[in-house]
């Protein structure tokens, strides 16, 4: 829940005005892994290669997508 207070921080903030250029420069998003910008994918998964998928990112400690790239980059060797 959003309190009074923080309301009244958000408003006076607007109020005053953003730096333009310093948004700018933080960019949008979730940071690039590379030069090029990067594609979502949409894969359509059974429940147990669902299950497969998040059985190896717990063991790895790492997440869905990574495992998929890792899969990959294995794939491409």
């Amino acid at each position: 829940m959003v309190s009074e207070e923080q309301i009244e921080q958000w408003a006076d903030e607007a109020e005053t005005g953003y730096d333009v250029d310093e948004m700018k420069r933080r960019g949008r998003g979730r940071p690039g892994r590379g030069a090029e910008p990067m594609q979502v994918v949409a894969v359509r998964l059974t429940a147990e290669e669902l299950a497969a998928l998040d059985a190896v990112a717990e063991r790895d400690h790492i997440s869905r997508s990574e495992a998929i790239r890792r899969a990959l980059a294995g794939l491409a060797a």
